[in-house]
């Protein structure tokens, strides 16, 4: 297995990264938001998916 920031060769103590320092570098790309997952929205545009007949809804 390869280190997914420098593709070395991992080290047991720090696996999947090859050292603390890659480890390092992939938690601070995770903090700066450089890894998403795409998502769609699933209501259609200008609702915010709440039904306007459910008697429930306090929010009115």
């Amino acid at each position: 297995m390869s280190c997914p920031v420098c593709k070395k060769p991992t080290l047991l103590d720090y696996r999947p990264f090859c050292s603390k320092r890659c480890a390092d570098v992939d938690l601070g790309r995770w903090f700066a938001g450089a890894y998403a997952i795409p998502a769609e929205d699933q209501s259609p545009e200008g609702t915010d998916g709440l039904d306007d007949d459910d008697p429930t809804d306090t929010r009115h």
